[in-house]
């Protein structure tokens, strides 16, 4: 199983991905899309979505992974955060991906056994855990990274994305796929597509 891992950011964007063999994880490839403060935010966000489909594209991940949005005294870094997660999102919609989230204490818990873990101490427990033979940077590949760990551990939990109303770090997230009109939605748009396909 691969899992696609995001550490969202307009400034920076990490991404990680992980294989899942067994019990065995391995790193398969990370790194960090950063973008220019002179670009419009409409075109960050556009290299964002363009980065996210084309490693969509690439490494066909069976799962995206994504940090959950953790209310910040800094407004605009958390509203410029909520922003990338969309562009994320939405990538895996398009791409039929479920999602899981974690928070970032969730993250460094299953990473490090400990919710207040450092940078350095998550990089070096990264390191670690998937076999690497050279600490992950910069910071934000390695956050990436540690998402994607955190969640390939939740393996036998992994399904469709279910996220919190306004995305307020719900630590009951509202299920959402499992009433009839959820599933008459679904067929009637599965009927829709088969329809718009060109007759062969």
């Amino acid at each position: 199983m691969i899992i696609l891992g995001i550490d969202p950011g307009t400034a920076a964007l990490g991404y990680g991905i992980v294989e899942r063999n067994g019990g065995r994880l391995r790193a398969i490839d990370y790194g960090c899309l950063e973008t220019s403060p002179d670009l419009a935010m409409p075109d960050r966000l556009q290299a964002i979505h363009s980065l996210v489909d084309e490693l969509i594209s690439l490494h066909q991940p069976a799962v995206v992974a994504v940090e959950r949005l953790f209310f910040s005294k800094n407004a605009q870094t958390a509203m410029a955060v909520g922003q990338a997660r969309g562009v994320v999102l939405l990538a895996a919609a398009q791409h039929d991906r479920p999602v899981q989230e974690a928070t970032p204490n969730e993250v460094k818990s299953a990473i490090a056994g400990y919710g207040a873990a450092d940078k350095e101490q998550v990089q070096r427990m990264v390191q670690l855990v998937l076999g690497m033979s050279q600490l992950p940077r910069p910071d934000d590949a390695a956050d990436a990274l540690a998402v994607a760990v955190c969640i390939a551990n939740r393996v036998g939990q992994v399904g469709r994305a279910t996220a919190g109303v306004l995305d307020r770090g719900a630590n009951a997230p509202i299920e959402r796929g499992g009433s009839a009109y959820d599933r008459a939605v679904r067929e009637a748009l599965a009927r829709e597509k088969r329809a718009e396909r060109p007759a062969s």
